[in-house]
């Protein structure tokens, strides 16, 4: 009896074995087995009955671009060409169009142009749709050859067909390549201690730019209000985004990462700075405001440090990391997520502003009655002088005073953004 005690019990630590996690690691090795052998069958089949000779290379790398795409759209194999071009976005200088791009639903779409580049003077603005590039469908081609495509020598033409946000049929867009600029911050005085700061991208020196901002601001006198324009900004570096949101925040959490391990999370703080920036914010975004510049956004919402104004952010929430390859090669990939101070995650939510307000393209002025003659228009009209004897009057150019009226008149976004900078000291009052 005592036997067949024993017996029965290594039956059931056998068949436990069999059923735990032996047989499912096993079951597990068999169809990873199973998925290797249907992916050599294939690749042989297209190398012997495809129409074209296609080397194995070729074959290898477009199957691991699949898979990588097939994950998110910002996970990638790039060339060294690609591998590159990525590192020079950030650190060199390099010629192409300046869209910030990505795919949604397989179509490429414009996340934001880079102001002041050929595409953003050429008219390419967040939501357009680019359909072909040099006349081959973008449908047809992983993201990075597109960026390759659009990349290019200095004063080359590049043809884009683009669908606008708005628009009922695509038009063909030609192009002239140029630099893409590296400086990311500009910034002017509004009003008497109001000052506009915008960033137009999170490159390698942004926390600097910032800085010298600040202090070109301070420089002219007390700073009372800052409007912080992150519309359009598709990110960039994560460190420069951490050190932006630290000039304007004294303590607590700017932004975590959590990947697949919980225990890989990162958190980021702010620490007080002599040179902090304390005064009432107000921070404009849009559609176009994406990753590194939402990451500020919601740090500055969440710490109820600035008021967010404008048009809820892009979503892009995850973390890519960029691995150099042996031969020359990189690989993007994703590998975590961002959250903001509270908890959130930015992960195809994005940023909701606390006052959503539409951007309105401004009216068209109507144009002088072509007869209307004024004394400028005369011929032998006398000049004006300046106390010296000299002509002036005539310069075709604006002082800033006149810069700064045609922006806000251009920009209803901006102008509201002003009015509640300088009423937040008031409304904060009231709220204590």
């Amino acid at each position: 009896m005592q036997k067949i005690r024993v017996l029965t019990t290594a039956a059931l630590a056998l068949v436990t074995f069999l059923t735990g996690g032996g047989v499912m690691k096993a079951v597990s090795a068999e169809n990873d087995y199973d998925s290797l052998r249907r992916f050599s069958q294939i690749l042989d089949m297209v190398e012997q009955y495809y129409v074209n000779d296609v080397s194995q290379k070729e074959l290898l790398d477009g199957a691991i671009k699949g898979m990588l795409q097939n994950l998110d759209p910002h996970s990638t194999l790039m060339s060294e060409e690609e591998f590159q071009e990525m590192q020079e976005n950030t650190t060199g200088e390099f010629f192409g169009v300046g869209v910030e791009i990505t795919v949604e639903n397989g179509q490429v779409m414009v996340v934001s142009p880079i102001e002041d580049t050929p595409g953003y003077k050429a008219g390419l603005r967040a939501g357009d749709a680019i359909i072909a590039v040099d006349g081959q469908y973008t449908m047809e081609m992983s993201l990075t050859d597109v960026v390759a495509k659009m990349r290019g020598k200095r004063g080359t033409t590049v043809e884009l067909q683009v669908l606008h946000k708005n628009g009922s049929r695509p038009v063909t867009m030609k192009i002239k390549r140029d630099a893409i600029p590296l400086i990311s911050v500009k910034s002017r005085e509004l009003e008497p201690g109001y000052w506009w700061i915008r960033l137009t991208r999170f490159s390698g020196h942004t926390g600097q730019e910032v800085a010298d901002a600040v202090a070109e601001a301070r420089a002219k006198g007390a700073v009372k209000g800052v409007v912080f324009d992150l519309r359009n900004n598709p990110g960039g570096l994560l460190d420069q985004s951490v050190e932006v949101a630290d000039q304007f925040l004294k303590d607590g959490v700017i932004v975590s990462m959590r990947g697949r391990d919980a225990s890989s999370e990162r958190v980021f703080r702010a620490h007080a700075q002599p040179e902090d920036l304390d005064c009432p914010m107000v921070v404009l975004v849009n559609s176009g405001t994406a990753s590194a510049s939402e990451i500020v956004a919601g740090a500055l919402r969440d710490q109820k440090r600035a008021l967010i104004i404008g048009e809820r952010t892009f979503g892009k929430g995850s973390v890519q990391n960029l691995i150099p390859l042996a031969d020359g090669a990189g690989l993007k990939i994703t590998v975590a997520r961002y959250y903001t101070p509270s908890g959130k995650s930015i992960q195809a939510e994005g940023i909701s502003p606390d006052f959503e307000v539409a951007w309105e393209a401004p009216r068209e002025t109507e144009p002088e009655p072509a007869l209307l003659l004024r004394e400028k228009d005369l011929r032998g009209h006398l000049e004006q002088k300046n106390d010296k004897g000299e002509n002036v009057g005539n310069e075709e150019t604006l002082s800033d005073a006149e810069e700064v009226k045609a922006m806000l008149d251009k920009d209803n976004q901006l102008r509201l953004a002003l009015q509640f900078v300088k009423t937040l000291p008031v409304l904060k009052t009231l709220k204590n």
